[in-house]
């Protein structure tokens, strides 16, 4: 399998795809949808709600985490993971403008 050429692309477009790659799974959209819900999670609490592996529950929040999606403190013996209101509203605003930006076509089969 070749290797990608990021350098090719925009400084935007590879950091809209490493986004997108981050929420491109169930478990992390139904992890992003609980730490909504909850507005905030301690890791422990995804695991109860998910009903997946402590370890899989960690792999899936570095991801988001390393995605920038995601921000967490520590409390104790747990993290606390929140939504990263920066980078979310990044990231929705280029959404809008990526979906904005098509106009149907109607000549187009």
């Amino acid at each position: 399998m070749g290797t990608t050429k990021t350098e090719i692309f925009t400084d935007e477009q590879n950091q809209l795809a490493i986004m997108l790659k981050a929420i491109a799974h169930p478990a992390r959209i139904a992890i992003l949808q609980q730490i909504m819900k909850a507005n905030a999670c301690i890791c422990g609490d995804l695991v109860d709600e998910l009903g997946l592996a402590q370890a899989t529950i960690s792999q899936h929040l570095k991801e988001l985490k390393n995605a920038g999606l995601i921000q967490g403190t520590i409390e104790g013996v747990s993290v606390c993971y929140c939504i990263n209101p920066t980078v979310w509203g990044k990231l929705g605003k280029e959404l809008n403008a990526f979906f904005s930006d098509y106009q149907l076509k109607t000549n187009c089969r």
